[in-house]
């Protein structure tokens, strides 16, 4: 490092706020802060402007109608569809502009670019071969898919035709596609033959029609090929039917939009419960789309113009609402990529921005934090000037990663916008407005304008600054689900009873997320509330403790659960990702226990330190603690099938054995 290095580094780690540049605030979308008092005001007739932002056939006649809630209604009676607002409108004026860059994973292999006029001319002629195929209006489609075009071109194809759509991530077992298409009643399938993952195809239609065998009724199923000469000779059945051979028929065809009712379901997104039972999460049209709509034009700052990029799988509700509804809603060019951003190399990611010219990059702050490990030197390789705003999402991110962030790949001239929402808001309710907002790493920031939260303790009386607490929402905004799918009763018990005043007969969500709230309104989510480590009668959430651990210098990523102790009754037990260019030795174990006392307090000094060089993840990313907390208490590990690295868990056992 040069002393000019140093200095910056240091500047940069005691800094607490950080301004967007005038450059960005000069031209963003939203920048007059008269708008929070503006939509608090004027609620909930603020949120016309959001219904601006996409066509109606039909006006609706009510923004808002509360009578039944909390089944509450937005756009009361409008009318609209949602492939229409993503393609039709924008023929005219940006038809040979591209709507969609899809970056295939191998390197040397073609990507597609398809324009406006190609995208539509696509969706029309696979929802012709949807329709010649048996599916009509309220069917709802399963999709079990990577990310290819494809997929993009089956969620617009089925809303042109009025169809919901069911998204099944493509890493998910055989029996999660099963138990979905049994619970959602779906009798059609959109698949393919495979994919690629770091280099290798992967079969994916044997794991598709291992799930068919467990849906206890008939589906058809529409095969896409993906793999070409690299594909497993797979013969399609009678109920299969090939994606290419389909459109071909129906080539040139074009079909006409259904006219949706706004709380007709557009999409229905099965999460996990509390029960173990997944939740249908259903999104309807209007306030579902011009939700997607407003916050992607007000937070992620997009316009038609922009080349986007959005790292996440549309088969989570990112890339639902800001790869697919929410750019091409507002006309901007979209991109799908379809690899790892570590392979063929651990620039893959940055090679990509140069290269399109990204403007916005949306990411998460587990992949930040694996590019932090991997070192600076990747993006420096690379131009990465066209970024105007850097995005985070999925967790929150310590003040660390985010200033690595800000510094390595925004280079101190990007907003960073860290956003908290979940599958259920459909899109963000807590971030900076990027051209009026400071930036404070580490908190998400205020509520959204229009938007209610408010953080409460187990009376749901308002905690004071500085204190945790539950976070609530205490008003209806448009892109919330309406209910879970045939289960009205679990929809009320699992959002709605906590804090219900029948005397006020107000209904309060509650997401189940811990959070504090700072004397500026902002507020710092502490992760779920069930993810706590009861130490000597003291809670403790984990997520708090993760990153004071990762405040630590030379720590690039952390797990902590609780275990069972003898005295303590449960301790913290913490395994530990280094930096590159660090050891795992006992003066950076001492530094992590010595951090942690200093940002928490004794009580949470771990009672182990387990350096291992990576921690058990889902596919999708996610940590499976479970396993950590087994290893921690000696126990049985159990399945480990559903882990993306299952030799890893072997490994930690054995340093946490020898430890």
């Amino acid at each position: 490092m040069t002393d000019g290095d140093v200095e910056l580094e240091a500047r940069l780690a005691e800094q607490e706020a950080f301004d967007p540049p005038e450059s960005f605030t000069t031209q963003a979308n939203a920048a007059d802060p008269a708008i929070y008092e503006e939509f608090e005001e004027n609620w909930p007739e603020c949120w016309e402007q959001a219904a601006d932002l996409i066509e109606w056939f039909e006006d609706y006649d009510e923004v808002l109608d509360e009578s039944d809630a909390p089944f509450y209604e937005w756009f009361v009676n409008g009318k609209t569809n949602a492939s229409y607002n993503c393609l039709d409108r924008h023929l005219n004026e940006r038809g040979d502009k591209v709507a969609l860059e899809w970056i295939g994973e191998p390197v040397d292999e073609d990507n597609r670019s398809f324009t406006y006029e190609e995208l539509y001319q696509e969706v029309n002629e696979f929802a012709a071969g949807l329709r010649e195929i048996g599916v009509e209006e309220d069917d709802v489609v399963t999709m079990y898919m990577p990310m290819v075009p494809e997929l993009t071109i089956a969620l617009l194809a089925c809303a042109r035709i009025g169809a919901p759509h069911s998204v099944v991530f493509a890493g998910f077992s055989a029996d999660a596609l099963a138990t979905r298409m049994n619970a959602a009643s779906s009798e059609h399938l959109i698949t393919c033959d495979g994919y690629y993952r770091r280099g290798d195809p992967l079969d994916h239609l044997k794991k598709a029609n291992e799930g068919l065998d467990g849906v206890d009724h008939s589906v058809e199923t529409v095969v896409v090929d993906r793999l070409g000469d690299d594909g497993f000779g797979h013969d399609l059945t009678d109920a299969q039917t090939g994606y290419a051979e389909l459109r071909t028929a129906h080539e040139g065809e074009t079909v006409e939009p259904v006219h949706r009712d706004a709380e007709d379901m557009l999409f229905l997104m099965y999460t996990s419960g509390t029960t173990g039972q997944p939740k249908g999460v259903k999104h309807t049209t209007g306030g579902y789309l011009s939700w997607a709509a407003w916050t992607s034009q007000n937070v992620l700052d997009l316009k038609p113009e922009d080349t986007y990029f959005c790292s996440a799988d549309i088969g989570w509700i990112t890339g639902h609402s800001y790869i697919v509804y929410g750019p091409l809603a507002l006309g901007t060019t979209t991109m799908m990529y379809e690899g790892t951003p570590d392979y063929p190399d651990k620039d893959r990611l940055w090679d990509i921005v140069e290269s399109y010219e990204a403007t916005q990059l949306y990411t998460a702050p587990t992949a930040i934090r694996a590019f932090m490990k991997w070192g600076k030197e990747h993006p420096e390789k690379h131009d990465l000037s066209s970024l105007r705003l850097l995005g985070t999402v999925g967790e929150p991110i310590n003040p660390r990663a985010w200033k690595w962030y800000y510094k390595h790949i925004g280079n101190e001239e990007c907003p960073i916008v860290d956003t908290w929402w979940q599958t259920e808001t459909g899109g963000m309710m807590i971030t900076t407005l990027p051209g009026i907002k400071t930036m404070k790493p580490g908190s998400a920031g205020p509520p959204l304008p229009g938007v209610d939260v408010r953080i409460v303790n187990a009376a749901g009386e308002e905690v004071e600054a500085g204190q945790a607490g539950y976070l609530t929402v205490q008003k209806p905004w448009p892109g919330m689900l309406r209910t879970l799918y045939q289960n009205d009763e679990r929809f009320i018990s699992e959002y709605w009873q906590e804090y219900s005043d029948p005397e006020e007969d107000k209904w309060v969500y509650f997401p189940e997320d811990g959070a504090k709230i700072d004397t500026d309104g902002y507020i710092t989510v502490l992760g779920r509330v069930d993810d706590v480590i009861n130490v000597s009668g003291h809670r403790l959430g984990t997520m708090e403790i993760e990153s004071a651990i990762v405040g630590v210098e030379g720590v690039a990523e952390a797990a902590v659960v609780g275990g069972n102790h003898e005295i303590k009754g449960e301790a913290v037990y913490a395994y530990v990702i280094t930096e590159d260019g660090y050891e795992e030795n006992e003066e950076l174990r001492s530094r992590i226990v010595a951090g942690v006392n200093e940002a928490i307090g004794p009580i949470a000094k771990p009672e182990s330190v387990v350096f291992t060089p990576e921690l058990p993840k889902t596919r999708s990313g996610k940590i499976m603690r479970r396993l950590l907390e087994n290893i921690a208490n000696k126990e049985e590990i159990g399945n480990t099938s559903t882990l993306r690295n299952p030799e890893i868990v072997t490994e930690i056992q054995q340093k946490a054995q020898n430890n």
